[in-house]
């Protein structure tokens, strides 16, 4: 008989986590290669987790809605295959606290900030104690905040985890000068069921919960799962990236005329409906290979320019949250196969039938915010992407037209184009030459042309 760890997928590039939502297996239940074990979520999508080998389900070492970093063993199945059982490293409490020490993907720069590998000072408490995810160490280091500060954090998050906030709640009062409390253990009204161990030297820590005073009526609403995650993203984003937004206008008439003339004609023959999207994807798709640094990532102090184009497309979903499916090789495709890829992707995306690898492999995004009637917007970069473009309500207004006879005023469809990108590796300069030929190409648009 052989133990067979069953690990949380990873899912992406940019997702450490995941939520369990339902175990569809008990222990002792009889499990087949393949056969669905527990269904997951991130900020993206749901999915399921397949088994990796057949047996029985000898162990669940997370409950549902545990959030689970990627990489770590949430079960063990027996298998009837071996004789020799292999090595497995019994808890020494109860199988959930490996949460304290969860398996994720550490940048070569953050090495030197992490606990269980550098001593870099004696008066250190063990690196058991507490884990540190790579945004609150990423924070410490950009802030000049040593290990042994970091240890006396006081931590909010689950078994006394250092949050995001407390990190920013601890520098911002040590720039005011004001007193800062001594970490303790997270308040036992807050531990979770799984939390069971003590940790010498620690006592427990009475904290009050955070209320908002209001008058008047009020309703509260609970975040749900997704929308929990997307805030924690998008502040995490904020903390990452050096925002930096610029704007211009474009004369999208011909775009549009163009259009109109070809929208029946062109549903009639391919069978489907062609909106703006593609043909804002079709232009910045020219500019991004002649300024490759806006369709790259940060890695340390690594700047990796991505080859390949996958365009991101934010969508709305009906619960009104966000999701961001991806057209990979979008630089390979014609308009017609632009025009599919966003409407089956978009079609899908309000289904909730979109996969893992629907929203993975995203090298630059486009949102849309002119579809509620927006007319520009500062959207926030999708990590690890370097930078995000918004576009506008088309709206018609009086213009200046320069031609050889003078200058005269014409009614124009025209629209607002926010870039904003990470001023870390662009800076203003390249920023607004990528949008002033993403204008460029939109102004330029061949009304003649066939698609």
């Amino acid at each position: 008989m052989a133990l067979v760890d069953l690990v949380m997928p990873k899912m992406g590039e940019s997702i450490m986590e995941a939520t369990i939502l339902r175990w569809h297996k008990k222990p002792g239940d009889s499990i087949k290669l393949d056969e669905n074990v527990l269904d997951i979520a991130t900020d993206k999508v749901d999915t399921e987790v397949p088994s990796t080998t057949e047996g029985t389900l000898e162990e669940i070492l997370f409950s549902e809605n545990d959030v689970v970093p990627v990489g770590a063993v949430i079960a063990r199945i027996r298998t009837a295959g071996s004789q020799q059982e292999t090595p497995v490293v019994e808890p020494s409490a109860p199988a959930q606290t490996v949460v304290t020490a969860p398996v994720v993907e550490v940048e070569a720069e953050d090495i030197p900030y992490q606990p269980s590998t550098i001593n870099i000072d004696k008066t250190t408490p063990s690196p058991a104690a507490r884990f540190y995810s790579p945004l609150v160490l990423n924070i410490a280091a950009s802030e000049g905040v040593s290990m042994s500060e970091l240890e006396h954090i006081p931590g909010t998050g689950n078994e006394g985890r250092v949050t995001k906030k407390d990190i920013l709640d601890y520098l911002a009062a040590r720039k005011s000068g004001k007193p800062i409390p001594a970490a303790t253990k997270q308040p036992a009204e807050q531990t979770v069921s799984s939390s069971t161990s003590k940790v010498e030297g620690r006592q427990p820590q009475q904290v009050p919960a955070t209320t908002v005073s209001f008058q008047g009526k009020a309703e509260i609403i609970e975040m749900d799962r997704m929308r929990k995650l997307i805030a924690d993203h998008m502040v995490k984003s904020k903390a990452t990236s050096a925002h930096v937004t610029s704007f211009a206008e474009a004369d999208v008439t011909n775009m549009v005329l163009w259009r109109e003339k070809i929208k029946k004609d062109y549903e009639k023959r391919e069978g489907d409906k062609i909106t703006f999207t593609p043909l804002f994807i079709e232009a910045t798709i020219k500019c991004l290979k002649k300024y490759g640094w806006l369709n790259s990532s940060v890695e340390g102090n690594n700047i990796i320019v991505k080859k390949d184009i996958n365009i991101g497309m934010a969508t709305a979903l009906p619960s009104g949250n966000l999701i961001v499916p991806v057209i990979k090789n979008a630089d390979q495709l014609n308009l017609v196969g632009l025009t599919r890829q966003v409407n089956q992707l978009a079609n899908t995306a309000r289904n909730g039938k979109l996969k893992p690898e629907d929203t993975q492999g995203g090298t630059f995004t486009i949102t849309n915010v002119g579809t509620f009637g927006s007319i520009m917007g500062t959207p926030i970069i999708n990590q690890p992407q370097v930078a995000i473009m918004a576009i506008g309500a088309i709206k018609k207004r009086p213009m200046v037209i320069e031609t050889a006879q003078g200058d005269s005023i014409a009614i124009r469809h025209m629209v607002y184009l926010s870039l904003s990108y990470d001023h870390r590796i662009i800076d203003g300069a390249l920023g607004a030459t990528f949008l002033s030929a993403v204008v460029q190409e939109l102004e330029n648009f061949d009304i003649s042309r066939d698609y």
